[in-house]
């Protein structure tokens, strides 16, 4: 196959709990800008494993035997491998969805998405140069390190993604706003007006 043919992997991390949720709205109209296969991971429809202690004797002992093709670490190996990513996580209570802390558990896996240096320090292992959060707020109280400085952090701490875009809706349940008029605003300014 030609090089010139490569569609790139698009990772789409939605943590979204409503099926008509608004920030999954942004999400759709940004991904429809994005050249590339898009892979859909619905969070709320995913049972995760409890991060017990035999969960994590197992992973150790698979991380110790470098059994990276265990499909404990499907979802590591996924992430790693795709070149875009894109996450839609509303805001709640001073953070996300409780699945989204649950997925990054499942892939922060030494060996796959990240390593370590001799000197302790983490170098990441992930093909993706850029993650896009996108989020919506019914206030106007948002901090992104509660959220998105979080995923911000890890990813560039971790993961070696370097370049982050925000793409957020806030005040949308403010008594007097028009929560369709900023929904557009924000498709129109910080998606189509933009270079994704």
């Amino acid at each position: 196959m030609s090089c010139y043919n490569h569609k790139k992997t698009i990772l789409h991390i939605d943590s979204c709990v409503r099926r008509d949720s608004r920030t999954e709205r942004l999400a759709q109209a940004l991904l429809k800008e994005l050249d590339g296969e898009v892979i859909q991971l619905r969070l709320e429809d995913m049972a995760f494993e409890p991060s017990d202690e035999a969960f994590l004797n197992k992973r150790d002992q698979l991380i110790e035997a470098g059994a990276f093709d265990h499909e404990m670490f499907d979802l590591a190996r996924q992430f790693a491998e795709a070149e875009v990513i894109v996450i839609s996580a509303p805001y709640w209570d001073l953070s996300f969805p409780a699945s989204l802390k649950q997925y990054v558990e499942k892939i922060c896996v030494n060996g796959v998405t990240f390593e370590y240096t001799p000197e302790g320090i983490p170098q990441g292992l992930c093909k993706a140069q850029r993650l896009y959060y996108v989020m919506t707020a019914g206030g106007d109280y948002a901090p992104e390190e509660y959220g998105y400085g979080y995923i911000q952090a890890l990813a560039r701490g971790y993961f070696g993604i370097t370049d982050f875009r925000l793409i957020k809706a806030t005040g949308l349940d403010i008594i007097g706003a028009d929560a369709e008029k900023i929904l557009q605003d924000c498709i129109e300014h910080e998606i189509l007006e933009r270079d994704v």
